[in-house]
């Protein structure tokens, strides 16, 4: 269900200051520029992996898990707590709109 949701299609340039967000429907993907601290994300990588992943979270289907993500190319790779992946193409993010 994830995997759909980071493959909407929801335009940014890599580097921002901003939270970037996904959505489709009432799920959520939103990505930061701080660095990843969420422990249960970090420990699926190599600890000299950990300085490249910012932090991220997704709220799917009413449940909220914690990410941590990073650029690769063209998309924002995403590893989310229980270790599932997925992807969203740089292109279809957008900065949360603020009232």
């Amino acid at each position: 269900m994830r995997y759909v949701l980071l493959c909407a299609a929801l335009a940014v340039t890599p580097a921002f200051a901003d939270d970037l967000i996904a959505r489709s429907g009432s799920d959520t993907v939103r990505l930061a520029d701080s660095p990843c601290s969420s422990e249960q994300v970090l420990k699926h990588l190599q600890p000299q992996m950990h300085a490249q992943f910012r932090a991220a979270s997704a709220v799917v289907e009413g449940r909220t898990f914690s990410a941590c993500w990073r650029v690769m190319g063209q998309v924002a790779h995403l590893l989310y707590e229980d270790g599932d992946q997925g992807v969203i193409p740089l292109t279809d993010l957008k900065r949360e709109v603020t009232a």
